[in-house]
């Protein structure tokens, strides 16, 4: 008789383009899960009391809450308007923080309807600097004057 050669099969000897898949998975969703816990570690600072002992998520629900008498329907259409390059899954983020600097402004200067002046100071403030250049944009598209609002800018 002669001898027979077994080929042993190993589970754990992967060919190389399953290695690769499986890296390329590997760098993905480490990168999704970096990306998830840096929003949600910015949410939860946030969240943090002052010492005042309210957070800025508490002081941004007060004025919205505090102001929703002066909001008109022009008003909210506006704001509706300057929020929608944002995309959509930040969008009602976005909205409640620029809607919270509105408020904030509003009840400080003691206004008695929150008119488009109130609303473009406010976007302008509760924008990050780094998103000014489509925010004005955004103005210039609705053919809104930001000349006034240059120091705001800054």
């Amino acid at each position: 008789m002669g001898v027979r050669e077994v080929k042993e099969v190993n589970a754990l000897n992967f060919e190389g383009g399953f290695m690769l898949f499986i890296a390329f998975w590997t760098f993905v969703m480490v990168a999704l899960m970096a990306i998830g816990g840096f929003f949600m570690f910015r949410k939860f600072l946030k969240a943090l009391p002052k010492e005042d002992g309210r957070s800025d998520l508490d002081w941004q629900a007060y004025y919205i809450e505090k102001s929703l008498h002066l909001w008109g329907d022009e008003a909210k259409e506006l704001l509706n308007e300057l929020v929608s390059p944002v995309p959509e899954l930040f969008r009602q983020t976005a909205k409640e923080k620029i809607a919270g600097k509105i408020a904030e402004i509003a009840l400080r200067e003691r206004v008695k309807s929150i008119n488009n002046d109130v609303i473009i100071r406010g976007y302008i403030q509760a924008t990050p600097k780094r998103d000014h250049k489509f925010l004005r944009k955004k103005l210039d598209e609705m053919k809104i004057d930001v000349s006034p609002y240059e120091n705001l800018f800054e």
